[in-house]
């Protein structure tokens, strides 16, 4: 798989720039643009970086099956999930068992 052609793919379908993925994926600028304008493929931690921004997951990423991508409200909720704290990600599993 292209990873740098999965990345524009993931960016068009979100109408993002190079700039957003730099800013959502919390990467320089330049990462972003030398991955593609010098054909650099991602490091695994700029690619985890990059999956985080979008949403999915690593398999997801490598995954071309449209039935095993998250819709929207999954990435909203996988996205902030990635900020909680492990105590707060507990929290919040203990309540959701108990609903």
């Amino acid at each position: 798989m292209d990873a740098q052609k999965r990345i524009k793919q993931l960016m068009e379908e979100r109408g993002w720039t190079d700039y957003r993925l730099a800013k959502e994926a919390n990467l320089s600028h330049s990462t972003v643009t030398n991955m593609f304008n010098r054909n650099n493929a991602p490091t695994l931690p700029t690619l985890e970086a990059v999956c985080r921004a979008f949403g999915i997951t690593l398999a997801q990423f490598f995954t071309e099956d449209e039935e095993s991508q998250m819709t929207e409200k999954q990435r909203i909720l996988f996205s902030r999930w990635s900020t909680l704290t492990e105590e707060q990600q507990k929290i919040l599993l203990d309540l959701m068992r108990t609903m």
